[in-house]
Formats: C-alpha cells, structure tokens, sequence
C-alpha cells in the first residue's frame, strides 16, 4: 500500500535520512522509533506528501504522493499532529469538524448526516463526547492531543499518520489511544494502516505489528517489534544500555540500564558551581 523506495530526506540543504527502503502493507500498524532530531516527523510528512523526497519514491498504491492534488491526499492519507493552530475560539467539536473538509466541494459547507455521525464517532473513540461543546481552549494539553486525534478519525482517511499521539497523556489514556488505533487496523470492514511516532519504546512493542528504527541519519532496522528489541541496533539508536525482561506470555520489554560507578552504585553528581 505504502512503498518507499531509496528515498533521501533532505532539509534545508542538509541530509536527514537516507536511503530508506520500506513498504507497509494495507491495515498494519507501524510505529516510528528513534531518539529526538532522528527525523520521524520528518519521514511522516514526506509520506504525507508534505515534504518532497530529494530522490527515490514515496508511493501510495502505486501512485506517487506527490502528484495527488491537496484533495486527493486529504482524503486518502489523515496526518495527526500537535502542532498549534489558531483554534482556541473554536468549540471541540467544530475543530473535529475540520476534519470533513475534505468530503466536501469547496463551495458545500452545510454539513451532511454522514458528517454528523463521523464527528460523533470520533469524539466517541477518544471519550469525549462531553466536551464537544467546550472551548478548544479552556482544554488540557492531554485533552488537547485527544482532539486532535479525534480530527483524524473524523477525516475517515485509509491511511493514518500520528506524529507523537501519546505525549501529553496519562498511561490509562495513552493505552487507550493505542488499543483504540489497533483496533482500526483489523476491521473486518476497511482496516486503516496506522504509522506512528513513537517516543516509548514498551508501547511500540505492546501494540505495533513493526517497529522502524530510524536514527544516525538512516532506517536502521524494520522489523518486528521482538527482534528490533531483541537486537543490538537499538543500544546504538539511543546511545544506552538497555536491559531486557521477558514476560511470561513471551513478550519482551526493554529499559534504559541504571548507570552505576562499578561497584553497584549511582554515581555521584558532578558538584555546581
């Protein structure tokens, strides 16, 4: 469904990611890892078509996404992400309204039945209906990140990209939101394919069918989520140690390995001043 074919990623003059071969298929979830600056947001953008590829292909069933007109791509490919726009004045529900745009000409602003009911279910799918008519901006910064995913949903896109989802929300929340986009990728009617920025690695591994590992300017690993944690790559992604614990249902996580001065003990902070 989504091809990428040695694809260089560059901005603002300087080489970003490079040479990224990858194809995800129709109602997988994928999710994004790497440390802060490794470029995730900037490879879902491109595969947005918000970002032009240096060289290679970005393809979305086989059509370039750079030659779908902004229509087409709103309505094939729904990108979430935090970033702040102008819509404090707006109620909840009308900025998860924003999100039918696309089902509409441009001159047709009268919503339909069909919207009404996409907007009820987003606000369903991230709990809450009950705030769909208070003020975008009388929200928390968790709630705000609820909105937005709850924009995406609402646009009813096959495709769904979610730059950082999780960020701003407590572990029942959070876990919510994942379940809730693995949920879409298996239904029996249109399963959604779901890419997602991840910044923990234990809720990538939860509920991802594939990890990519981007980090040191390149895709270092695609893979499922046990041999992306098992291997050594993800030590040199991050630049830390990491230990490994296998549950009894056979999963694996993986934690950051406590420092010590050699003898089993933090070692003491540097004095200031």
């Amino acid at each position: 469904m989504i091809e990428l074919r040695a694809v260089d990623l560059d901005i603002a003059g300087r080489r970003l990611l490079g040479g990224i071969d990858a194809g995800v298929a129709r109602g997988e979830f994928v999710a994004v890892l790497g440390p802060n600056g490794a470029g995730k947001t900037t490879l879902l953008r491109a595969i947005a078509g918000l970002y032009a590829a240096s060289s290679g292909a970005i393809l979305l069933n086989g059509s370039p996404v750079g030659e779908l007109t902004a229509p087409e791509r709103a309505r094939a490919i729904g990108f979430v992400t935090g970033d702040e726009v102008l819509l404090d004045a707006l109620r909840v529900r009308d900025v998860v309204a924003t999100g039918r745009f696309s089902h509409h000409r441009w001159w047709q602003w009268r919503e339909a039945d069909s919207d009404e009911a996409a907007i009820a279910r987003a606000l369903e799918a991230v709990q809450l209906e009950r705030f769909a008519d208070r003020l975008f901006a009388t929200l928390s910064s968790g709630e705000r990140q609820r909105v937005w995913i709850a924009l995406g949903l609402a646009q009813e896109t096959p495709v769904l990209l979610l730059d950082e989802p999780t960020s701003h929300l407590d572990v029942r929340v959070a876990h919510d939101i994942l379940a809730l986009l693995r949920h879409l990728t298996q239904s029996s009617l249109i399963p959604k394919t779901v890419i997602c920025a991840l910044h923990d690695i234990n809720e990538a591994a939860a509920y991802a069918d594939r990890i990519a590992l981007v980090a040191k300017g390149r895709m270092l690993a695609f893979a499922s989520p046990d041999a992306v944690l098992a291997s050594d790559v993800l030590e040199g992604a991050y630049g830390i140690a990491m230990e490994r614990v296998r549950l009894a249902d056979g999963r694996l996580r993986v934690f950051a390995r406590e420092e010590t001065n050699g003898i089993g003990e933090r070692p003491n902070p540097k004095p200031s001043g």
